[in-house]
């Protein structure tokens, strides 16, 4: 499988294989054996609809652009190759409007927290967000925090747009500016609605998964909601295991704070791995859970067929439809940590879903 297009940008022929090209369309299968996997590539870029454009910096491995269809549609001349991230104070740049018509400068943001809310009144999941996000956008400005979120639609029609933001205390991209619309979903790479990203004080991505933020921690004390080493697994962040590879660990604890002890185990571990691919300026190829004894805990073993047994130390790749299993009498960090090392250098042998 090799990929050979050809744009012409600011007057020169440019090879996109060159600074390589990664498209994901139907044949998600074409690759069955051999060292390069098309699962692996689609875990790596976080594709979860096709068909997908990834433009990659074949020089330092680093994403350039997530959203290459929408490139493709809005700059066809190549005249902002080579599309590179750019600060969102600059991609947001312009008026922005509140739900009484009136409007406010972008540079109000600066100094602020901001969520980035990519949400559409047709879909029932965003309709529901937005009524949590509502109460929390309250809650976290009346503790005195400055925090801001700017609305940017994927309604149908104007009409929808302005009924839906009516709802809405906070700012919007004006419906109309389709252009800086499709810059924001560009920048931050948008494959679905509800999306909330949570930006610090700088512009800086804080997270990707405000939803499950904020619907984790309805009373906001987590505020702004930096990445958790270890989560425990629940129906509102169990969408999180079809992101990627997923560490699982599975306990016998039914009771509130059962499963500390778990989570204290495997939680140095997962900073490791957090900090050193921080560094790297990468996501985290891995996330870590901890799971109890619970209906959604009991729904994910019947799902993946996993034994019953407890502990229980797995590494969950869904979309990939693989799992790798250790099943011992005794977890330890050196347990955990040997098969986190092993599974990141692929040693271990993946078991079907």
């Amino acid at each position: 499988f090799s990929v050979s297009l050809y744009f012409r940008a600011r007057g020169r022929r440019l090879n996109l294989a060159a600074c390589f090209v990664a498209y994901f369309s139907a044949s998600r299968g074409l690759f069955k054996d051999g060292k390069v996997s098309i699962m692996k590539l689609w875990n790596k870029y976080k594709v979860t609809s096709i068909p997908s454009l990834v433009f990659v910096d074949a020089a330092t491995g680093k994403v350039v652009c997530r959203n290459g269809l929408l490139v493709v549609r809005d700059d066809p001349k190549g005249l902002e190759f080579p599309w590179g991230p750019k600060p969102f104070a600059e991609v947001v740049d312009g008026p922005l409007l509140r739900n009484n018509r009136q409007t406010t400068d972008s540079s109000a943001l600066e100094g602020s927290y901001v969520g980035v809310y990519f949400s559409a009144h047709w879909c029932p999941p965003c309709r529901s967000l937005t009524r949590v996000l509502v109460e929390s956008y309250r809650k976290v400005k009346e503790s005195g925090h400055k925090f801001e979120i700017v609305f940017v639609s994927a309604d149908r029609s104007e009409e929808s747009f302005t009924q839906y933001f009516s709802e809405m205390p906070w700012l919007a991209v004006p419906y109309t500016d389709e252009a800086r619309r499709s810059r924001l979903n560009r920048l931050y790479g948008i494959q679905g609605i509800p999306t909330l990203i949570l930006l610090d004080t700088e512009g800086h991505m804080i997270t990707r998964q405000g939803r499950v933020e904020i619907l984790n921690d309805p009373d906001c004390r987590l505020f702004p909601w930096h990445p958790r080493p270890v989560l425990e697994l629940s129906e509102s962040n169990a969408v999180q295991l079809h992101e990627g590879p997923c560490l699982v660990l599975f306990v016998d604890a039914e009771e509130e704070g059962e499963l500390e002890p778990a989570k204290e185990l495997i939680q140095p571990i997962a900073e490791k791995i957090m900090a050193k691919y921080k560094a790297k300026e990468e996501e985290t190829p891995l996330l870590f859970f901890v799971a109890g004894e619970d209906d959604m805990s009991d729904s994910l073993r019947d799902y993946t067929n996993l034994p019953e047994a407890a502990p229980l130390l797995t590494i969950l790749d869904m979309s990939a439809r693989a799992k790798y299993v250790k099943d011992v009498e005794e977890i330890t960090p050196a347990v955990v940590e040997q098969f986190v090392s092993d599974f990141l250098a692929e040693k271990l042998k993946p078991e079907p879903i």
